[in-house]
């Protein structure tokens, strides 16, 4: 899923432990917008007693002409292979932090791509934008189906975002 940013949004909820959520809304050309969920904080691991925190990667490169914007299939993305050709150093975050730097990621991007899974609610949206690989908490294990996002800079830059749980490889 491709297209320019053009909304982003922390969730908010009275009760701090069920926010887990930053949005980010792109418009896809002539398909219309769609809402790429980014996990903020695991809540099941924390229900499970483990480390609720994130793990973020970036992978720096460069950039000299924009994908097309909309929606094309993927045939899959494996962090394996990412970190098999180029070394990703993972940080843990908490949420606060994390949604800081969201923020100023997606406020300096021009164009965002996204790899996840679909879903329909009231609106089109992209979830599951991490590692599918089995965590502390989540013992299903899917190779393959890694969800990531990639910033666009004007500067001809851009960062692929990996996203990582307790006990993921």
């Amino acid at each position: 899923m491709t297209g320019e940013p053009v909304a982003f949004a922390a969730e908010i909820d009275k009760v701090a432990g069920n926010i887990d959520h930053f949005w980010i809304t792109i418009r896809m050309g002539d398909l219309g917008p769609l809402r790429i969920a980014l996990s903020t904080h695991s809540r099941q691991n924390a229900a499970a007693g483990f480390d609720a925190r994130v793990r973020l990667g970036v992978v720096a490169t460069s950039w000299e002409g924009l994908p097309a914007a909309g929606m094309v299939e993927s045939p899959g993305l494996d962090y394996a292979r990412i970190e098999a050709d180029t070394p990703v150093k993972f940080v843990e975050f908490e949420r606060p932090p994390l949604e800081v730097l969201l923020t100023e990621k997606t406020r300096r991007a021009l164009f965002v791509e996204a790899w996840g899974e679909l879903y329909v609610r009231t609106h089109l949206g992209l979830h599951q934008v991490h590692s599918r690989r089995a965590s502390c908490s989540v013992l299903s294990d899917y190779v393959g189906r890694d969800g990531a996002i990639r910033f666009y800079y004007p500067d001809g830059t851009a960062e692929m975002l990996l996203f990582k749980y307790c006990g993921q490889p």
